[in-house]
């Protein structure tokens, strides 16, 4: 239905709504009045209250599937809640709330399914809810109610038939904890002045709406919703929609805010927010409100400044890009002390961790600055691709995620553009794709519905391959439409399904039509055809090409060639490839590779010149080349390397060393093209670079390799003290201990305090260790935090290390939110990895307790403790490790672990063909 109709209906139902508000204080002070009476009150289970009906494993029935039926549709929400911030009679910390459904019957039932999680619910006459007809209608009267824990149902068993096209109300009244678990409505805290804060804050996003209040907690189910919240007097209540009005009740103990109704928009999109912060503000040409809240202290010290001067103009960027207006009346961005994610794109009030959003120009590098924007940039697109016009279900999250990653560094280019944003996707997306995408254990960017499910498998699905490969295969798209007829396609996708939901093939029915009335832009196939070979099937080429006969062939690219691809696909793990290229200094027509090989004469070349594919990095490929022109490559770069755009040097480096990992090229070869670097001064190249020696320096760092790369440091210079450049520690040794003899001066430049830190840390022992322990405790910025966090992770001293790991298990020393990274920092440490790898091991099922089967933070958990893996031994630990885990499972971490296998399997049969090559050439070069 469309906007117009539910507008209307918020004004029929207004006369309602205000009639249950008045009643809302009453309700929810009886509520937990009678909760905490019970004995009960403190389990917060879903059968606090009535048995769970168990049901076989081979059941069919509709609550035995993680999918609701197709049955019911809902219009809109009535949601009161009053989160305390103290604890209650038995040393808990709760909410109470009443919550409303209205929904329509779309086809006859007498069944409701409605999901509920660790909601303790008030029963009515033996019954968990109430079920109201509406507009005349009479509902059937409710025969039976339950959980289905598993699946995170109440189910409603009716008596009689619900009639189609009608409409009717369900009504509950429930008490949850507001623990500190990061997930639905939860509650963050934080020291400020000495004294501890408590806020209410929430992160829905993926299947934790269900926790805040009963709902239909799937994507494609947009409702309306109409939130009010109670809160204590100090505090402020924010969420998606503006405040209309606040009242003060109970004699002025207690305020109630309500919030204007929120455009039609997915349960995963409600946030609220209970807090004493403050806010800084300002409002745009057209009127919308736009608010940077966080702590007293950092709006105080104008660490939301920046943020609040790059949201306008990304905005209005987005507003022209996507040709449709930003749809709601204000935009508030807070920063939160506890978030699990980086940032989440709620409708209206986003959400983001401190360090994505507060800067201090006074101790913040520069690369925090650039995070902030490329994060603020990201989650402000969201608000039309994702919130607008969401998807239907998970297993198309790409969308979403993809597409938000793609345009992020156009927003932030617009914002600041000396920063040259755009070229930096070949760096944080693609090559980050492509290290995970040449797996066998990788998956397609649109998976079957089948294959996500349950709350593990959807937050798999938040990896690199949705949002980096998405953002790469959506770059790629867009150069070979050309950008207006890409946006234009974008612009009236969006008009289309606005406040609806959709899947990847209407974006493609609309990209079509653009390309239709656009002359001069032929395809040769259309976009379905072309687009469905690189979302439908995982993976993605080597595109070879033989500049002695002009042949340009591709191939399924695997780090293992050998491995065995179990995953079929109807495309035969072959692509339409569009290919830009140059010879020696002209630019190319744009060829299109569409079968496994094709002969391209133009591609055949003298001696005296050399082709370069994938021109600017516009394809989602690797590609390799004739040794003759790998050999004119490189002579190219050591003459004149800026003939060479910046962006295909990296990719020069890049691919080389992958194709040298995959056994395609000699690792000699690859070696080669980091000599040229000693005149490169593009900062794209050399991290490039960076990332693909530092792979090597942590390959081989175990072995007598090490040494003979590090005879080579005084003619790169290139990992400065990791390596052991004369002087280096030294004097990053004496800039820490000057710190240390005055704390409260810290002089160290903003932009060299992570290598300073971690250098003097390593360097020292227990004193420069607690000393900086303390000052990460004593940290009021949070990108300060982070820096020390890191830092304390790079002590060589083992008894340190695992104190630290020790730390991570106890909030009060490293926040939840922060411990999986901190192992990850630990694990990065040579001394520090098998001490970490343990540590995960032996308390496997204590972080499976902790963060539950959906958390996010498993995989990178896996994928951290793992990375250094390369020797039969340790392989056969990994494979232990899943064997005796397999019981209590890996919830989100599962594909993790698979990969990390396969990772370490391909370094060990490299290694073996490849250790004795590299140690004779960096024996050689260093004599």
């Amino acid at each position: 239905m469309g906007k117009g109709y539910y507008i209307s209906k918020h004004l029929a139902t207004a006369a309602m709504v205000l009639a249950a508000i008045a009643l809302v204080t009453i309700i929810a002070l009886s509520v937990v009045y009678n909760r905490e009476k019970s004995k009960n009150a403190a389990k917060f289970t879903n059968a606090t209250t009535s048995p769970v009906t168990p049901t076989p494993k081979t059941s069919n029935e509709p609550w035995d599937k993680y999918r609701l039926p197709d049955t019911l549709s809902p219009e809109y929400y009535n949601v009161t809640l009053w989160p305390r911030l103290v604890k209650n009679v038995n040393g808990m910390y709760i909410f109470t709330g009443i919550s409303g459904v209205m929904f329509t019957c779309v086809k006859k039932t007498d069944l409701i399914l409605i999901h509920s999680n660790k909601l303790n619910l008030t029963l009515f006459k033996g019954h968990h809810a109430k079920l109201m007809g509406q507009s005349g209608v009479t509902a059937p009267a409710i025969k039976t109610t339950w959980f289905q824990t598993e699946k995170q149902y109440l189910v409603i068993q009716l008596e009689g038939k619900l009639k189609p096209g009608k409409s009717y109300w369900l009504y509950t009244e429930f008490t949850g904890e507001l623990a500190d678990d990061l997930e639905g409505f939860y509650r963050s805290e934080y020291m400020e002045d000495g004294e501890k804060k408590i806020i209410a804050i929430t992160q829905m996003q993926a299947t934790y709406a269900r926790k805040a209040f009963p709902c239909f907690d799937e994507p494609g189910m947009k409702a309306v919703f109409h939130i009010t919240l109670i809160h204590d007097l100090e505090t402020t209540a924010l969420s998606n929609s503006q405040e209309i009005s606040k009242t003060n009740e109970l004699l002025c103990i207690f305020t109630r805010t309500i919030f204007g109704p929120t455009k039609k928009m997915s349960t995963y999109l409600v946030a609220f927010v209970v807090s004493d912060f403050k806010y800084i503000s300002a409002k745009d040409k057209k009127g919308v409100l736009v608010r940077i809240w966080a702590r007293k202290k950092a709006i105080e010290d104008g660490q939301g400044d920046y943020a609040l001067k790059i949201t306008q103009p990304i905005l209005e960027f987005f507003e022209k890009y996507y040709n449709t207006s930003y749809p709601l009346s204000k935009s508030d961005q807070i920063a939160l002390p506890d978030f699990n994610s980086g940032a989440m794109e709620n409708w209206g009030l986003v959400t983001y961790r401190e360090t994505a959003l507060l800067y201090d120009p006074r101790t913040s590098a520069n690369g925090n600055k650039q995070r902030i924007a490329t994060v603020v940039s990201h989650e402000l697109a969201h608000m039309w691709f994702g919130n607008l016009v969401t998807l239907k279900w998970w297993n198309d999250l790409w969308l979403n995620e993809g597409f938000a990653s793609y345009v992020e560094y156009l927003g932030a280019d617009y914002a600041e553009p000396n920063w040259n944003m755009k070229d930096q996707t070949i760096l944080y997306d693609l090559q980050r794709a492509f290290a995970v995408d040449s797996l066998t254990s990788s998956h397609p960017l649109s998976q079957k519905k089948e294959e996500v499910n349950t709350p593990s498998e959807i937050s798999e699905m938040f990896n690199t391959i949705s949002y980096s490969k998405g953002a790469a295969v959506l770059k790629m798209l867009s150069e070979f439409l050309t950008e207006p007829v890409f946006a234009k396609g974008l612009g009236n996708y969006l008009k289309q399904f606005a406040f609806g939901s959709s899947v990847h093939s209407d974006l493609w029915d609309h990209l079509q039509k653009a390309v239709d009335q656009t002359p001069g832009v032929k395809l040769p196939y259309s976009v379905h055809e072309i687009m469905n070979r690189w979302i439908l099937q995982m993976g993605f080429p080597v595109i070879t090409v033989d500049t002695r006969t002009g042949n340009v062939s591709q191939k399924h690219f695997l780090l293992e060639p050998d491995a065995v691809v179990d995953r079929k696909s109807e495309y035969n793990y072959e692509w339409f490839v569009p290919i830009k290229w140059m010879k020696k200094h002209q630019v190319q027509d744009q060829l299109w590779l569409l079968q496994k090989s094709a002969l391209h004469k133009p591609m055949k070349v003298s001696k005296n010149e050399w082709v370069l594919a994938n021109l600017h990095v516009s394809g989602y490929f690797r590609v390799n080349y004739d040794l003759g022109n790998w050999e004119r490559l490189l002579s190219q770069l050591k003459s004149d390397h800026q003939v060479i755009p910046v962006v295909n040097r990296a990719q020069i480096l890049d691919d080389a060393f992958n194709l040298a990992r995959a056994s395609i090229i000699n690792i000699t070869l690859a070696l080669r093209t980091t000599k040229y670097l000693l005149h490169e001064r593009e900062y794209i190249p050399w991290e490039a670079a960076l990332r693909n020696l530092n792979y090597f320096f942590q390959l081989f760092d175990r072995s007598e390799v090490y040494g003979a790369m590090l005879i080579l440091r005084n003619k790169l210079n290139l990992l400065s003290c990791s390596t052991g450049v004369e002087g280096c520690r030294e004097l990053t040794r004496s800039w820490f201990k000057k710190w240390m003899q005055n704390p409260h001066n810290n002089t160290i430049h903003p932009n060299l305090r992570s290598t300073v830190y971690c250098d003097a840390i390593a360097a020292g022992g227990t004193e420069e260790w607690n000393f900086g322990w303390q000052m990460f405790q004593k940290a009021t910025v949070a990108a300060e935090a982070v820096k020390l966090r890191s830092a304390l992770a790079c002590t060589k001293v083992p008894w340190l290390l695992n104190r630290y790991l020790e730390y991570t298990m106890n909030p009060e020393k490293i926040r939840k939110q922060d411990a999986t990274s901190t192992i990850g920092y630990i694990a990065s440490n040579i001394i520090g990895q098998p001490l970490a790898w343990d540590f995960v091991r032996a308390n496997w099922d204590y972080f499976f307790k902790l963060y539950g089967t959906g958390s996010f933070t498993f995989s990178r958990l896996i994928s951290d403790v793992t990375y250094r893996f390369c020797t039969p031994f340790e392989l056969s630990q990994l494979k232990r490790f899943q064997k005796d885990n397999a019981e209590t499972g890996f919830g989100s971490g599962t594909q993790a672990l698979q990969q990390a296998i396969e990772k370490t399997t391909a370094k060990i049969k490299w290694l073996a063909e490849n250790k004795e090559p590299v140690l004779q050439w960096f024996l050689s070069e260093s004599a």
